[in-house]
């Protein structure tokens, strides 16, 4: 008898809906064709053990399985619960009418249990496409999957609820999320905000001029300045995300299997801050088990590197590109995949190896050629993709114990916003370009020509301060940007100005002015 229930592939971020075949014929034999890995093929045993736990037995027959499309390459434990039913139904052991009606994923313990899998919102959204009735999912699955609509999602949390649910003798009902009113609610919910620092109020300002342009930053001080305290408020004062963005990331990590349990959509922008001992693969994504890195699951949100010099120099390398193109492809012998990964970079340093050159309060113990050889750690190319570059100074003891609170999240994230409003409407209907940050060339001498006054302050600038000829057209995006908070829609001498000191390491003589 010959049987077919339905399950899907991911690779990447591209789903393919997976027909599982059983035929069963006289004989003893377990034949198995469709590329399916060691953990697809394993799960032979374990739909066994489940099955006996349950009291059924595995068919002592001769056996095919086929899962279909066969060149595309299976792997992972999902495949067990599709394939557990599929064997039932070939056998007899089951009667159901619906097997066609609803695509299903599963790994299974041996005692039956389902376990969690990784992709469940996208295998989602496949199976909404291919207009199957319903997704059968573990139950720590059903939450992330019945964010989509007109599917039905059912959390199963054994095999034999699922036997029970195909055969009619159980009832079973759908997992029903109000997903706007889930994805609105947790917007707004953050652990920290900006009113906890005290002082650095030109670090705050570079920080919502970063926000308001989405523009790359690093922060350069001594240790305990704040840098990595600044930076993990960030995501507080940038724009919400919208519906589409919080599918899209959710998508990432629920294919990673970052999701926690009881997630339907990540509502908040992602804050990603890997240790600088992170591997090429683990940054970028792919491994023998291709799998989004950190670049990806930053999609949307922030991608903090903490103490960026102590990062292998070929892993920043491999930042360049995907800061470029906003995307990332991995090509290997066996696959090529691409994943999404816009993100804002923010980068933090000490000044030197011991931590405390312009530092007031301590004395530095290197020499120029130490400062210059621990700069040089990051390259030109990867420098010339961050727009602002601003030193930190530890805060006075005066403003560190003052009780005034300073501004909160709310009140910046609304000027930040604002901004962003104007730059939307700028660039309406040009295709992939959002913000000043994603501006090309041309569109910078369009709509960031500074005025006369600007653009004498700015070559006046950059002949005193010896500033690299890549630095111009990141002042003018920066200044574009400061242009937006103040709500003008001219380039000013004022806004050139401020964009000019936020490129302190442009400076040919950063590493011995103080000395």
């Amino acid at each position: 008898m010959l049987v077919k229930t339905y399950c899907a592939a991911i690779n990447g971020l591209q789903v393919t809906t997976v027909t599982i075949e059983v035929s069963l014929n006289k004989g003893v034999a377990y034949h198995f064709t469709g590329l399916g890995d060691e953990a697809v093929k394993e799960g032979k045993n374990r739909i066994s053990a489940a099955m006996q736990y349950n009291g059924y037995r595995f068919p002592i027959a001769d056996i095919t399985v086929n899962m279909a499309p066969a060149d595309l390459r299976k792997e992972g434990s999902g495949y067990d619960l599709p394939l557990a039913i599929a064997i039932l139904a070939a056998n007899g052991s089951i009667v159901s009418d619906h097997l066609q009606e609803y695509m299903m994923v599963g790994e299974l313990s041996l005692d039956g249990k389902i376990q969690p899998v990784k992709g469940a919102l996208p295998i989602a959204i496949r199976a909404r496409k291919e207009h199957f009735k319903g997704l059968i999912v573990p139950k720590a699955n059903e939450c992330e999957a019945a964010v989509v609509n007109n599917l039905e999602v059912y959390g199963m949390d054994s095999l034999y609820d699922v036997i029970q649910f195909m055969t009619g003798t159980g009832q079973y009902h759908p997992k029903i999320i109000d997903t706007r009113k889930v994805f609105f609610e947790q917007q707004s919910h953050f652990d920290v905000d900006f009113s906890d620092v005290r002082g650095q109020e030109n670090i705050k300002r570079a920080l919502e001029v970063a926000a308001a342009g989405g523009h790359n930053l690093i922060m350069v001080g001594p240790p305990g300045s704040g840098k990595s305290m600044m930076a993990k408020r960030l995501p507080t004062i940038l724009p919400p995300l919208s519906l589409a963005e919080s599918l899209e990331t959710t998508q990432i990590h629920s294919i990673a299997g970052k999701l926690s349990k009881d997630t339907s959509l990540i509502s908040q922008r992602p804050f990603r801050s890997p240790h600088h001992t992170i591997s090429e693969v683990a940054l970028v994504g792919g491994g023998t088990n291709p799998m989004p890195g950190e670049i990806s699951l930053a999609h949307n949100g922030v991608l903090f590197c903490d103490e960026l010099p102590e990062f292998n120099k070929h892993t920043l390398e491999m930042l360049r590109q995907p800061l470029e193109d906003r995307k990332i492809t991995i090509s290997r012998a066996k696959y090529s995949i691409e994943y999404p990964c816009s993100f804002m970079f923010i980068a933090s340093m000490n000044p030197c190896p011991c931590g405390y050159y312009g530092d007031p309060t301590h004395h530095c113990v290197c020499t120029p050629g130490q400062i210059q050889k621990y700069m040089n750690k990051i390259s030109g190319p990867l420098l010339d993709r961050i727009d602002i570059q601003c030193e930190i100074l530890p805060v006075p003891f005066q403003e560190l114990s003052s009780y005034a609170v300073g501004e909160t999240s709310e009140q910046i994230r609304e000027r930040v916003m604002m901004a962003r409003q104007r730059q939307d409407e700028r660039f309406k209907g040009i295709p992939g370009i959002h913000c000043n940050a994603q501006m090309t060339e041309r569109m910078i001498h369009q709509y960031a020509e500074p005025d006369e006054k600007g653009l004498e302050l700015l070559k006046n600038a950059m002949e005193k301060l010896s500033l690299s000829a890549r630095a111009y057209s990141r002042i003018l995006k920066v200044a574009r940007t400061i242009a937006d908070l103040s709500a003008c829609d001219h380039v000013q001498e004022e806004h050139i100005a401020e964009a000019v000191s936020y490129r302190n390491l442009d400076r040919s003589d950063w590493a011995e002015r103080s000395l």
